[in-house]
């Protein structure tokens, strides 16, 4: 890899993370560590992210890391965000597989059930709230 496709991926890292942080996450970059490699970005909630902004890209292979990656770091979830040409950082795509994104919505339903079975008013007033901002 040449120190400028280096410097691109930094520079997209970082910026993933501001973005993040910005939006009320707490996210940290963390060093590569070659074969055991737990991903680019810590601190998003049960997920590694990992990062690419490249020009050609394979969805297929950048799910597998991230995947790897997740399991590297003992986190539930691998996704991979990936740049969209001369787009914001908020434009670019968030990649996981299906069967990824199956069990994350399965373990989002078990646990929102669980709150309304526990505290329906708080339940309530979490669903309002975040319907309201989107």
């Amino acid at each position: 890899m040449s120190n400028a496709a280096k410097a691109k991926g930094t520079r997209y890292e970082s910026e993933i993370r501001d973005f993040l942080n910005a939006n009320g996450f707490t996210v940290r970059r963390v060093v590569q560590m070659g074969r055991a490699d737990q991903g680019d970005l810590h601190g998003y909630p049960l997920h590694i992210i990992e990062a690419k902004s490249v020009k050609s890209i394979d969805l297929p292979a950048f799910v597998r890391q991230a995947d790897r990656e997740a399991v590297n770091a003992g986190e539930s979830f691998g996704v991979c965000f990936v740049k969209k040409v001369r787009g914001s950082t908020g434009e670019g795509y968030a990649v996981r597989s299906i069967a990824t994104d199956i069990r994350l919505v399965r373990r989002l339903q078990v646990m929102e059930e669980a709150l309304q079975d526990a505290d329906f008013g708080r339940w309530f007033d979490i669903d309002e709230e975040l319907r309201e901002a989107a």
